[in-house]
C-alpha cells in the first residue's frame, strides 16, 4: 500500500470516528442526567432518533425508535407507531444502513472494540449466512409480536427487546442507572445480572467478531436493511475498475463479499472498502434517481 493510499484511509477513519463521537455526544449530550443520576424528560424526549439509543440513558435527550414501538404495542390499545414506523421509512429511504456505520452510538463501542489488536474471527461462510436471519426474527418476534400479543394481568405487554436482549440499554441505561442510584443498586436481581452476562458476552465477542451485534441481533439494523438497495445514498462497484485484488472484502467490517454484496443489506455504508480500494472501483453517491447499468453489485 503506497503512503497516499494510506493517507487516504488514515483520513476516512479519522472523520468517520469524529462524526460517530459526535453523534453519540449530541444524542446523549444532557451531562446533568449522569451528574445527577435521573432522565431527561424535555420536550426532545418525545422525539425519536433515527438510531438505537436508549430511552433511560442519563444523557439521552431524545426516545429509541424501537422502545417507542414496543411501548405503543403493548399498551393497553394496542396501537401501532406509525410516527416511529414513518420516521424509520423516512430515513431508511434517504439512508439505508448507513446511520449504522455512521451514527449509531452502539456501532461505535463495538467499531472501538474491534480496534483491539487481536486476531479476528471469521465466521463460516454458511454459518454467517444462517445467523444473518436472526435480526429479522428479533424485530418481528420481540419487537411487532410479543409485545402486543402476550398481555399480563393488568392487560398490558412488555418491551421484549429492550427488557430482555438490548445490549446498548444496559451499556447506556442500565449500568449508569445501577452505579448512579442506590436505591436501584438494591433491586437489581436476575433480570440485570441476565442483561449485564449478555451485553458483556456481546461486548468481548465484538472484539473478535467486529460489528457481531449489527450482523446478528439489531433489529433496527433489519429495519434499515430493507432500504439498502434502493435507498438514495447507495454505494457501488464498478465492474470496469475491479482488478479483484480482495482488499475491499478483507477491510468490510460485515464480513461480506463487497463486490458481490455491496447494495446488500448487510452493508452499513461505512465506507471502508471505498478508502482501501487502489482503483477507485467503490463509488457512493447520493441521488434519488440512477444509472445502474455501468456497475455490479
Amino acid at each position: 500500500m503506497s503512503g497516499m493510499h494510506r493517507d487516504r484511509v488514515k483520513r476516512h477513519d479519522r472523520f468517520r470516528l469524529c462524526v460517530q463521537l459526535l453523534a453519540a455526544a449530541v444524542l446523549n449530550g444532557y451531562a446533568a442526567g449522569f451528574a445527577g443520576g435521573h432522565i431527561f424528560t424535555g420536550k426532545t424526549k418525545a422525539v425519536c432518533v433515527p438510531v438505537l439509543n436508549c430511552y433511560a440513558c442519563p444523557g439521552a435527550l431524545g426516545a429509541c425508535p424501537i422502545g417507542a414501538m414496543q411501548t405503543v404495542a403493548a399498551g393497553n390499545g394496542r396501537s401501532f407507531s406509525f410516527y416511529a414506523l414513518g420516521l424509520l421509512m423516512l430515513c431508511g429511504t434517504l439512508f439505508g444502513r448507513l446511520l449504522c456505520g455512521f451514527l449509531c452510538p452502539f456501532g461505535l463501542v463495538q467499531d472501538l472494540l474491534a480496534k483491539i489488536p487481536l486476531k479476528k474471527l471469521t465466521v463460516p461462510h454458511s454459518a454467517d449466512r444462517l445467523l444473518r436471519y436472526l435480526k429479522y426474527a428479533v424485530l418481528i418476534i420481540m419487537v411487532l409480536l410479543l409485545p402486543a400479543a402476550v398481555q399480563n394481568a393488568l392487560g398490558t405487554g412488555e418491551p421484549w427487546f429492550c427488557k430482555y436482549l438490548c445490549p446498548a440499554g444496559t451499556l447506556e441505561g442500565g449500568i449508569p442507572a445501577v452505579l448512579l442510584n442506590p436505591a436501584l443498586r438494591k433491586l437489581a436481581g436476575v433480570l440485570f445480572t441476565w442483561k449485564f452476562a449478555l451485553m458483556l458476552a456481546i461486548l468481548i465477542l465484538s472484539v473478535k467478531i467486529p460489528r457481531v451485534f449489527c450482523r446478528y441481533l439489531c433489529p433496527l439494523g433489519a429495519f434499515y436493511a430493507l432500504f439498502n438497495r434502493f435507498a438514495c445514498f447507495h454505494m457501488q462497484v464498478s465492474s470496469s475498475k475491479c482488478i479483484s485484488c480482495g482488499k475491499c472484502t478483507a477491510a468490510c467490517p460485515m464480513q461480506l463479499d463487497v463486490p458481490q454484496e455491496i447494495c446488500s443489506g448487510e452493508c452499513i455504508r461505512c465506507g471502508k472498502c471505498k478508502a482501501v480500494c487502489p482503483t477507485g472501483a467503490v463509488a457512493s453517491d447520493f441521488s434519488v434517481l440512477r444509472d445502474q447499468t455501468e456497475h455490479t453489485s
